[in-house]
């Protein structure tokens, strides 16, 4: 089989109320694009507004706004999301603990790393204090 040329769709989104919804429509249409099956095209959707709302409440970001890239290329989907926020040390956020969490009264947060993990191929957290990257991959 030849091999297509990438296909690249760039979107910036504001940190404000429910504008993950707009990258996950962007992401659903992507992965439409692509055939994703349903399965598939709702954990990039799932992976992708985890992203972002982790992005909107811990980034800390002056310019508020998340830029995300969509880049097709043969059987494989990769998503990169962009921040200018503070930084965090991936290897220092805890694993949430499924027991404890259950419980009434505790929140229910901390997942968005553990399902965006769970939900990809690929996922790789680069970020420091100029901002973070988060690079996400899907294949067909």
């Amino acid at each position: 089989m030849p091999t297509e040329p990438e296909k690249e769709i760039n979107l910036t989104i504001p940190m404000i109320p429910d504008m993950e919804i707009a990258a996950s429509r962007t992401a659903e249409a992507v992965a439409e694009v692509m055939e994703l099956d349903e399965d598939k095209t709702a954990e990039v959707s799932m992976a992708l507004i985890e992203a972002c709302l982790n992005s909107f409440e811990h980034s800390h970001s002056e310019d508020r706004k998340v830029f995300i890239t969509f880049r097709v290329k043969n059987e494989e989907l990769t998503i990169i999301l962009r921040d200018n926020g503070t930084g965090f040390d991936p290897d220092k956020v805890e694993e949430p603990n499924i027991v404890e969490k259950l419980k009434p009264g505790i929140s229910k947060r901390g997942w968005g790393l553990k399902l965006m993990e769970k939900m990809m191929d690929s996922l790789v957290i680069d970020s420091g204090p100029n901002g973070t990257k988060i690079t996400m991959t899907k294949k067909r």
